[in-house]
């Protein structure tokens, strides 16, 4: 499902019960949405920040915070889908955004998931390829991707 707005305002409205971001290995969230979370939710940038900096066995991995705000609660997952956060390439690596997907269906079922392109933006990834693979991993799951529209 494909939705418009702002993937942070309805997660606080409630319309999310987990939101999944892309984030590189080093501990940045310093460019894009993950900037945004880094900024508005501390709990989201401690769970990162408690994870090894740099270690390329992230990819495929997360971090989460719950969070709780006007009395809405849902959890943000730190989606470790690229290594480096710099660089000309296409740094989004496919095979982790699968594994990642694996697991949050695995972790996460029955849940409301949304998540905004992810990989797709500065990662530099196509978006059909990444939409097919998160469609395939979170198959007869409620998740939507959020195109960003304030």
């Amino acid at each position: 499902m494909t939705e418009n707005g702002d993937l942070l305002a309805l997660a606080l409205a409630g319309r999310f019960d987990v939101i999944v971001h892309g984030c590189n290995c080093f501990c940045a969230m310093g460019g894009g949405i993950a900037r945004t979370i880094r900024e508005e939710f501390p709990e989201a940038y401690a769970a990162d920040l408690a994870t090894p900096r740099g270690d390329i066995k992230k990819l495929g991995t997360f971090s989460s915070a719950t969070v709780t705000r006007n009395g809405r609660q849902f959890t943000i997952i730190n989606g470790y889908t690229q290594y480096h956060f710099h660089g000309a390439d296409v740094l989004v690596d496919y095979p982790a955004v699968r594994r990642l997907f694996a697991k949050i269906k695995i972790e996460f079922p029955g849940k409301l998931i949304g998540y905004p392109k992810i990989g797709a933006g500065l990662a530099g990834g196509d978006w059909q390829i990444l939409a097919a693979i998160i469609d395939e991993e979170l198959a007869g799951e409620n998740h939507s991707v959020v195109l960003y529209a304030p």
